[in-house]
């Protein structure tokens, strides 16, 4: 991302793809160094299969990622970093564990029928692309997952689709595909900051539906988590998890996670 900054800053956007990747992380933060840098900033990366297409039964894409965030006034900011499936993979492992089904649109068993049983979406079925079924609008999650597809694996040279390695093997190399653009909104209409403000302005007035209290953009949940950390000075972790974290570390021979 710093190079396609640098690239917006000469040329007014900026465009750079990656392949012989690995998995990068937080997609939202390579757009949140873009919108730091005072621009707009777009990341995808692509994943191992997990996604099956609309209409088929077998996993063809990653869960596909895509960030897009815009800088607002007074140090505000629009920042998207949503999957291109319905759901994560570790939701439905989740509900596997506590012996729970989990809701329509989530996931496909090993036939390509929607499945209400997370054993069956993990052993051998997929994760559903957003939207979940064709008649709910899961064709335009499939369109998005291939559109990510398309910029990061195909567009850079790297593996693609179904080729990309499978999740949780390290047999081959992962050579996923990653695109990092940063545009300059000095280059087009000037005010863009002033303009994003009274957007997110109109969106966060609107009156709340029956039963909610606010409405929000992208980023400001995670804006609200990241003060309260800062306020409790540290993460807090469910005990399972942090007794499954020092298991591991004791297995690992590392040392365990500091806990206050």
């Amino acid at each position: 991302m710093d190079l396609a900054i640098k690239k917006a800053k000469d040329a007014g956007i900026g465009w750079v793809v990656a392949k012989g990747s690995n998995h990068y992380g937080i997609a939202g933060w390579y757009t949140l160094r873009a919108i730091e840098a005072g621009m707009i900033g777009l990341s995808t990366t692509n994943t191992s299969p997990l996604v099956v297409p609309t209409r088929a039964r077998e996993p063809m894409f990653g869960t596909n990622p895509i960030s897009c965030g815009a800088p607002a006034q007074n140090d505000d900011s629009y920042v998207l970093d949503m999957a291109t499936s319905t759901v994560a993979l570790g939701k439905i492992e989740l509900n596997a564990v506590k012996k729970i089904p989990i809701p329509n649109g989530w996931g496909c068993d090993a036939s390509g029928v929607q499945s209400n049983d997370p054993k069956a979406v993990l052993t051998g079925g997929g994760l559903l692309p957003l939207g979940g079924s064709e008649i709910a609008g899961g064709y335009k999650g499939y369109g998005l997952a291939m559109m990510v597809e398309v910029l990061s694996g195909v567009l850079g040279g790297g593996a693609f689709g179904p080729n990309v390695r499978k999740w949780k093997t390290s047999d081959t190399v992962a050579n996923l595909g990653q695109i990092f653009v940063a545009i300059n909104p000095e280059a087009f209409a000037p005010g863009f900051e002033g303009r994003m403000s009274s957007l997110m302005g109109m969106c966060r007035s609107a009156e709340p539906a029956e039963g909610e209290t606010e409405v929000l953009v992208a980023g400001d949940k995670a804006r609200k988590n990241i003060a309260k950390v800062e306020k409790d000075e540290g993460l807090r972790y469910h005990n399972n998890l942090l007794k499954n974290m020092d298991d591991l570390a004791t297995s690992l021979g590392v040392e365990a996670i500091k806990q206050k």
